[in-house]
């Protein structure tokens, strides 16, 4: 065990450095050193197969091939929020946003067990999963993502889920609310209920409602979009509003907080909302959106705090409440960094090389990530918001001067360059993380 020990010192900073390279370009293959320790390198459960999960069990693997790796995901395919908007809008079907576990097993020896999560005692360090098995581990790392906060707006459950799709999980939600879309006269009205923060993938509501657009623009030119928000602003405002004018007109309104915009009530079966001052409006195809918090593994293994999100450690986003428990993704406090995609895959790498250094008895270095979000105003009109994040003072904070906004002022040569590059990062980003591309 010395010897190995001393092995991974020798190539440490070349080992982690490579894994926080990634973290920032997530296109680009890290180059990790291969740490060997043979039988005893160490047993770890990774649960929830998104971006943040799969990533990480992924690059424990490629930073010590001899650590055991176990990943439980109930779904034999996981459909990705980003580019979900494309699929209510008929520019893709559900499939293209689809992937698997294939490469994760093959090419990298990850067991992958389709079953679900159900408890988890921190003390014996065991999973206990839906199939009826156990599983032991010295790590744990969860990604469990959010689940919805049933019931915060009056008569909105999961009952009423499938009456008015909240779409905020991609798959059959997805599905459902296409189907309203498509069923929706010329000239009805389709309403969306957006939270107030924090919620996973801050612009997700203000691209659906712009792609929502571009489909009606398309085949229901008379009807209306209504966005209810619970927030005065929200993530790149100017140029979605800004987009919205000039591609749709008066198509799209949003209805801020102060406006009165927060949906207090639902009546799914009437698609019908109210208003905190008691506005009631109904629609022909209702999208609410509701506040969430992390899943609820994650409340089972006692990582969450009042909030019902999950407080970590900003270096190693080990829970600062359970020991030997990770936590990455849309499920952490790690403001600034936003609920997405880009996030949960950078900070599972992040995760990932702390636990491969931990396994080793070594420290962990510091890390630096990436975020951009692209949206699109269209298929051809994509604008972003990119940021750089460090830890100072044993919090992550935002690198002055690095990162911004799209012009405000921009060519239409421009608008589709972006819509391009999101193309491109989402092709790259679902590559590295799950190795298939579509």
């Amino acid at each position: 065990m010395s010897d190995s020990k001393n092995i991974f010192s020798a190539s440490r900073r070349q080992l982690l450095k490579g894994l926080g390279l990634a973290s920032v370009l997530p296109a680009i293959t890290a180059c990790a050193a291969t740490v060997t320790t043979g039988s005893s390198a160490g047993r770890v459960v990774v649960i929830g197969g998104g971006f943040g999960g799969a990533t990480a069990a992924k690059y424990i693997k490629r930073g010590n091939p001899a650590i055991d790796v176990t990943l439980v995901e109930p779904n034999k395919t996981f459909y990705t929020c980003p580019f979900s908007n494309l699929v209510l809008a008929g520019e893709r079907q559900l499939d293209s946003i689809g992937h698997n576990y294939d490469e994760l097993k093959q090419a990298y020896g990850v067991k992958v067990v389709h079953a679900l999560a159900q408890d988890i005692d921190p003390v014996a360090h065991k999973v206990s999963l839906s199939n009826g098995q156990t599983l032991s581990y010295d790590k744990l790392l969860m990604s469990p993502g959010i689940d919805m906060r049933w019931n915060a707006i009056e008569g909105y459950d999961e009952a009423a889920a499938e009456l008015a799709p909240h779409a905020w999980k991609a798959g059959p939600q997805t599905l459902l609310l296409r189907q309203q879309l498509q069923a929706m006269q010329d000239g009805d009205t389709f309403i969306m209920s957006v939270p107030g923060n924090p919620f996973r993938c801050p612009p997700g509501p203000y691209e659906r409602a712009s792609l929502v657009a571009h489909y009606l623009k398309q085949h229901k030119p008379r009807s209306k979009i209504l966005i209810l928000d619970a927030k005065d602003n929200f993530s790149k405002q100017g140029l979605f509003t800004a987009g919205w004018q000039s591609t749709y007109g008066d198509m799209i309104e949003w209805v801020g907080l102060s406006n009165d915009g927060r949906v207090v009530r639902v009546d799914a079966e009437r698609r019908e909302v109210e208003t905190e001052f008691g506005t009631r409006h109904k629609a022909a195809a209702l999208n609410v959106i509701p506040p969430q918090k992390a899943g609820f593994i994650a409340e089972r293994a006692g990582v969450t705090d009042a909030t019902g999100w999950v407080p970590v450690n900003p270096v190693t986003f080990e829970s600062t409440q359970v020991k030997d428990i990770y936590v990455v993704g849309d499920a952490t406090v790690a403001a600034p960094m936003p609920k997405s995609g880009f996030a949960a895959n950078a900070q599972g790498k992040v995760a990932a090389s702390a636990i491969v250094a931990a396994l080793a008895g070594v420290s962990p270095l510091e890390p630096v990530w990436a975020n951009t979000c692209y949206s699109l105003i269209n298929p051809d009109y994509g604008i972003s918001v990119a940021a750089v994040y460090k830890v100072e003072d044993n919090q992550i904070i935002s690198v002055e001067g690095a990162g911004g906004l799209s012009a405000a002022e921009a060519s239409d040569d421009i608008r589709r360059s972006e819509a391009a590059y999101a193309v491109g990062w989402y092709n790259a980003i679902t590559q590295d993380t799950w190795g298939t591309r579509r």
